[in-house]
């Protein structure tokens, strides 16, 4: 593999550039775990831009980033031997990373979901597993966390579904279920008006499919250090409310993606106070893991 250039960018900086819902999410955590949150997002956005990117060698980049973290000695790039070092400082687990870059591969092929199981092992892999390391970077002692952690991530992802169909069309993915809408990517990526009403459908059933998550998740929020669980419930609802945003303009995918400005984050901030509230959290629903057996951080018992 030819490594990548380094970013120029410290990690803060690709956080505030490219992910700016958790951005604003960070300025609520202590310096350090700001840090250390910042570090894991610039490792994912990595392997993110590689994966979606138009370099020609890119699935050999990414399987060569997989050895790496499977302890093979190839070199990677100054992104992934960062990471790892993050990873050892904090116990990230890399089975986790090595999912993730399943699902980046996965993504080099074209994307035509067949049912709602695969739907959410790929959710899993790309977004759960973050969560899952997050979990690590933020400190939490609580091993009944990692769990609702995952639900976060595939709450998160499930949302970005729903946000980039149009775009993901154009390149040749329908993470839709086709048990849902059996449309092929190009047929949505014309948006006609013969597809219009089946796809606003299936976005909201994926709509309706992340709330199932983002509830559990809030539950499981309150596994976490004080401090973190504000930020993350930040997170969350920023995140959650474009699911809202999208309901608001009656789900009219065609129209590209839509954006939480700056006043509706601060207002949605301020809601998320209601969640510190002291709360025993109850077990697990352990029938929203039941189609990710097998995968990082799932404990079906």
């Amino acid at each position: 593999m030819e490594p990548r250039q380094p970013d120029d960018l410290a990690p803060k900086q690709v956080l505030a550039r490219h992910g700016k819902s958790f951005y604003w999410a960070s300025l609520f955590l202590g310096r350090s775990i700001a840090d250390r949150a910042a570090a894991l997002y610039q490792f994912c956005r990595f392997v993110d831009d590689l994966a979606d990117g138009d370099l020609p060698q890119r699935q050999e980049s990414l399987e060569d980033i997989r050895a790496r973290l499977s302890g093979a000695s190839c070199a990677a790039g100054p992104e992934v031997e960062a990471f790892i070092k993050l990873a050892s400082e904090n116990n990230i687990p890399l089975a986790a990373a090595r999912e993730l870059l399943d699902g980046m591969l996965r993504d080099q092929q074209p994307t035509a979901v067949l049912d709602q199981a695969e739907l959410l092992r790929y959710c899993h892999a790309v977004a759960g597993t973050v969560g899952l390391m997050m979990c690590r970077v933020l400190n939490c002692q609580h091993a009944r966390a990692d769990a609702f952690a995952i639900d976060l991530g595939v709450a998160m992802q499930l949302t970005n579904i729903a946000r980039d169909v149009l775009e993901d069309a154009t390149m040749g993915r329908r993470y839709l279920p086709a048990s849902w809408v059996n449309l092929a990517p190009a047929e949505i990526a014309e948006a006609g008006i013969e597809s219009r009403q089946p796809v606003s459908r299936a976005v909201e059933q994926l709509l309706d499919l992340a709330e199932e998550y983002y509830r559990s998740a809030l539950l499981g929020i309150h596994l976490l250090p004080f401090r973190s669980r504000f930020a993350i419930t930040v997170a969350l609802r920023v995140y959650r409310q474009i699911g809202f945003l999208l309901r608001r303009r009656n789900l009219h995918w065609w129209l590209g993606r839509v954006f939480v400005g700056k006043p509706e984050k601060v207002l949605v901030s301020l809601r998320s106070l209601v969640d510190l509230r002291p709360m025993h959290v109850p077990e697990h629903n352990t029938e929203l893991h039941q189609h990710l057996q097998g995968l990082a951080g799932v404990d079906i018992k």
